[in-house]
C-alpha cells in the first residue's frame, strides 16, 4: 500500500484534548521511544472531534515535539493528514488511519505559533 497523505479539512470541526500528551512508544519491552527524522521525540495526543452534526470521534494524532496542551484543553491540530494504513499478521489483515499534525495548538492561537 502507497502512503500518501490526505489534507483533514479542520475548519469545521472542534477538537477536545482527552489524555496529556505522552511520548510515543516504538517497544513497550526496552521502552525506545519514537524520534522523527531530525530526532525530535514524537507525541501523541488523543483528542475527541465533534463535526457540525453533532457526530463525535476519538482519534489519536501525533506530532513532533510536546504540545504545550492540556487535558480538557479546545486545541487546533495544525495541518492535520490521514494516512492509510494496512497490515497483515497471520491471515489476518488489519487497516485505519493514523493521524499527524504538524503541530497542536490551543484552540483560538495563531496556528504560526
Amino acid at each position: 500500500m502507497r502512503t500518501i497523505p490526505i489534507p483533514v479539512d479542520v475548519t469545521k470541526l472542534q477538537f477536545v484534548c482527552v489524555r496529556a500528551p505522552r511520548p510515543r512508544i516504538l517497544n513497550q519491552d526496552t521502552g525506545e521511544i519514537k524520534t522523527d527524522k531530525n530526532g525530535q521525540t514524537v507525541y501523541e495526543i488523543v483528542m475527541s472531534v465533534e463535526d457540525e452534526l453533532g457526530r463525535i470521534e476519538l482519534v489519536k494524532v501525533s506530532t513532533s515535539g510536546e504540545p504545550q496542551v492540556a487535558a480538557g484543553q479546545d486545541v487546533t491540530p495544525v495541518n492535520l493528514v490521514g494516512y492509510a494504513w494496512e497490515i497483515s499478521r497471520g491471515g489476518d489483515t488489519r487497516w485505519g488511519i493514523s493521524y499527524r499534525a504538524a503541530s497542536i495548538v490551543p484552540a483560538g492561537m495563531n496556528a504560526l505559533a
